[in-house]
């Protein structure tokens, strides 16, 4: 039994544009974060990003078909979607996985944003 359906899309940050690690926090936190927390059938979802590198959003979804139906969407929109146009690219990467186990820790799950720089 799996404890979720992961889904990873993640974008290449090596060609974009001077700025975009503050323009993508400030996307995150101004609107991204409150349109999937009440995403219907998400158990939650993180954005990560390593500077210069890659930014991505990985997501566990309570069901197959709704981490499939979400993915299926997105594919069909990732080049026009927010991320995409503040990137200025696709997606390079959207790749579904099996989410194995969860352990949340003492400290609980923190909400909100994160620290802003490494």
């Amino acid at each position: 039994m799996s404890a979720g359906y992961g889904l990873s899309v993640r974008w290449s940050l090596a060609d974009a544009p001077e700025g975009v690690e503050a323009a993508l926090r400030d996307y995150v936190v101004g609107e991204s974060m409150g349109k999937f927390a009440r995403r219907e059938g998400l158990s939650f979802k993180t954005w990560r990003m390593r500077e210069g590198e890659w930014f991505e959003g990985t997501y566990v979804w309570a069901t197959q078909a709704a981490r499939d139906s979400f993915a299926q969407t997105f594919a069909a929109e990732a080049a026009t979607s927010p991320g995409s146009k503040i990137i200025g690219s696709a997606p390079e990467l959207i790749e579904p996985f099996e989410v194995v186990a969860i352990a949340e820790g003492p400290s609980g799950f923190s909400y909100g944003a994160g620290p802003g720089e490494m």
